[in-house]
């Protein structure tokens, strides 16, 4: 019999049917229009990016409130009164979601948080291995998960390059003078998820044809990327042509299982359009089994 049930903010960009295929339910993150806040997931991408195009002002995002975890605690427990809730939630650095989820499970004793220090697709990745891993040993007590899930944390490795500096920019990440400097050199910042902080690392010059398959080799091999398991995440507006050979060179680079993770209108917002990173796990013996199950 299963004891859990997983939950995740919608920033993690978990693909629907991979949340339908292990019940994984999800809580909201919002995005403002500068009046009009939204629950991310609710709102069509090219919708934002037109927002922004229109007015040069980005819209606003939020972690999940108190009353949103309230109202999906009190929802799933109503369902499954006999599970415990396993919050893996959005990097705490980033964002208020996970001290909200504390605050919101003080007087509910079948809730247990734990920071994943990842977001989108390394969110994604991480909670997918926990999911596997609870089909194979569904009894587990619950240190076991928070052993597995400090594990996973400390073994994933994120990267990724923003679609448009100008998002950035706009957002305040970056300054006027670092963004000229960057679009009069074609200079992409490599940013990496570090203990759970975004950080630019590197620099790549040149077209997102040219530096996505060039960051691709050498950062899954810098970073030792376990073969069995690699996903992208891309925001819309990634060239089609340029993600079929992503594939391809991924596939020729030995890597069995691919995953594609597009962004959602929470990063979007930060990223821009035409974003591209890659996620995966770093190798170790520890996850082997993980692997193998996630193959299948």
């Amino acid at each position: 019999m299963e004891k859990y049930i997983l939950l995740v903010e919608t920033g993690a960009d978990l693909p629907d049917d991979l949340a339908a295929q292990f019940n994984i339910q999800k809580v909201p993150m919002h995005v403002s229009f500068g009046s009009d806040t939204r629950d991310d997931g609710t709102i069509p991408i090219q919708e934002l990016f037109s927002y922004y195009k229109e007015t040069n002002s980005l819209p606003q995002t939020s972690g999940c409130m108190p009353h949103d975890f309230e109202q999906v605690f009190d929802r799933i427990h109503e369902s499954y009164p006999d599970r415990h809730i396993l919050h893996l939630a959005y990097s705490a650095v980033t964002t208020c979601s996970y001290q909200n989820a504390l605050i919101s499970a003080e007087d509910r004793d079948y809730v247990t948080s734990i920071d994943t220090k990842h977001v989108s697709a390394g969110q994604t990745i991480v909670t997918l291995a926990v999911a596997h891993y609870l089909r194979q040993h569904p009894d587990c007590p619950l240190g076991e998960i928070t052993e597995l899930v400090t594990l996973l944390r400390e073994n994933c490795r994120m990267a990724f390059f923003p679609g448009d500096l100008a998002y950035l920019k706009a957002g305040g990440r970056v300054s006027n003078a670092a963004y000229l400097g960057a679009k009069l050199l074609s200079l992409n910042p490599l940013i990496e998820i570090n203990d759970g902080y975004l950080e630019a690392t590197k620099k790549y010059r040149g077209t997102m044809k040219k530096v996505a398959p060039k960051m691709l080799e050498e950062y899954t091999q810098a970073k030792q990327f376990d073969k069995r398991l690699l996903a992208f995440v891309y925001s819309e507006g990634l060239d089609k042509a340029l993600m079929d050979a992503l594939s391809a060179q991924a596939r020729q680079l030995g890597f069995r299982t691919i995953l594609w993770v597009q962004t959602g209108c929470v990063v979007s917002t930060h990223s821009g359009p035409g974003a591209f990173g890659v996620c995966g796990f770093s190798e170790n013996g520890a996850l082997s089994a993980l692997f193998d199950d996630a193959a299948e």
